[in-house]
């Protein structure tokens, strides 16, 4: 039994658009929120490193579920 990696035909792969630098700008200024979020935390605050890194990732989580929620609405809307 042989597997075929190639779910994609060739044309299709070759037409998908490339990341443009806006959305490339925006996911380093989301890296750069989420880690000054947790230096914030860390330095200035003083509540600890473990306490950090859990509220620097309950905010990436919620960047993302609000980036999917987005995307979904705009994939439906077409």
């Amino acid at each position: 039994m042989t597997v075929d990696h190639d779910v994609l035909p060739e044309d299709d792969r070759a037409r998908r658009p490339e990341v443009s630098p806006a959305a490339l700008f925006g996911y380093a200024a989301a890296a750069t929120g989420i880690f000054g979020w947790f230096l914030f935390g860390l330095l200035v605050q003083r509540q600890g490193f473990v306490d950090s890194v859990g509220e620097s990732a309950g905010a990436a989580f919620a960047l993302l579920l609000a980036v999917s929620v987005v995307g979904a609405l705009r994939r439906n809307g077409d």
